[in-house]
């Protein structure tokens, strides 16, 4: 992977369905690695890359042309992470006190915050403390773009289409780290998470579950993941807004060392497009009488 852009990119790419679009929406908010020059870090890019979902939007890359939606983000996590509340700002990142009320998180305090403290344990991403209005900027520039970019995809198809799912698409270390709730323990092939059940309805969950047990991979469910602000901010079962988290382990599709895809990953994209189809087929199931995915 090229881990030396810069940020010439737009901050988000909205892949739209390339066939008749249904009320389906994949993102993958940590896939990218594009950053502004100014803001270069002082931690080594190899260490900084462990945190990037490398590849993942390319793994889900053929929902459009199921009539999907696929959206990316080009910018990285440790630069600004779209799934983490906008207010869980690690105070010890900051040169002087935030001028607005923070909630920070577990996952500030391990420092993999809003903005992240550290790449890896003990390996800290910049070398300073970062000014407020450098933080203020980011929020503006790449945080609520992506998050504008999914909340109005969702928000239109939820109206055209009186339901609407989200897949919320990620990947996971074979083992986790010092940093990591589950340190040193072996990971699952996938791990979907739907916060305990408060982010969509039981039979979405299943259909993913049950399809990727299916074609024989080991399947946990809300651990260690379970989703956190994505889904928790954009999902709401009883008014038809479903939302859920696959982490899927890298060892099946790259070499975590060499950052590099293997042999695997074109058996993996296969399957994933044929859970895609899967929940293509659900979906459709399930949309209100007399609504219609064809342009009026």
């Amino acid at each position: 992977m090229n881990s030396r852009q810069t940020a010439a990119l737009p901050p988000v790419t909205l892949h739209d369905p390339r066939s008749a679009p249904l009320p389906l929406v994949f993102d993958s908010p940590h896939s990218g690695f594009a950053f502004p020059p100014e803001l270069a870090p002082a931690a080594p890019l190899e260490a900084l890359a462990t945190s990037c979902d490398a590849f993942v939007d390319e793994l889900y890359g053929k929902a459009p042309a199921h009539g999907c939606t696929l959206i990316a983000a080009t910018f990285p996590r440790w630069l600004i992470d779209p799934n983490r509340a906008r207010d869980d700002i690690d105070p010890e990142l900051l040169a002087a006190p935030w001028p607005g009320p923070l909630q920070i998180s577990d996952k500030s305090r391990s420092g993999m915050g809003l903005i992240r403290r550290l790449a890896l344990p003990g390996v800290p991403v910049h070398g300073r403390r970062l000014d407020v209005a450098e933080v203020e900027g980011l929020i503006r520039d790449y945080y609520d773009p992506y998050h504008e970019a999914l909340r109005s995809r969702l928000d239109a198809l939820h109206s055209r289409f009186g339901s609407v799912w989200h897949v919320d698409c990620h990947s996971m270390k074979s083992r986790g780290n010092a940093m990591n709730i589950d340190a040193g323990r072996e990971r699952p092939d996938f791990v979907i998470g739907n916060r305990d059940g408060s982010t969509c309805d039981g039979d979405f969950i299943d259909c993913v579950v049950g399809t990727l047990r299916g074609f024989g991979y080991r399947v946990g469910v809300n651990d260690p993941y379970k989703g956190a602000e994505l889904v928790r901010r954009y999902s709401n079962p009883a008014a038809g807004r479903h939302s859920l988290q696959i982490e899927v382990n890298r060892a099946l599709y790259m070499d975590e060392t060499s950052r590099e895809r293997h042999q695997g990953f074109a058996a993996l994209e296969a399957r994933l497009e044929r859970l895609i189809v899967a929940l293509t087929d659900f979906v459709r199931e399930r949309i209100a009488p007399g609504r219609s995915g064809r342009a009026a």
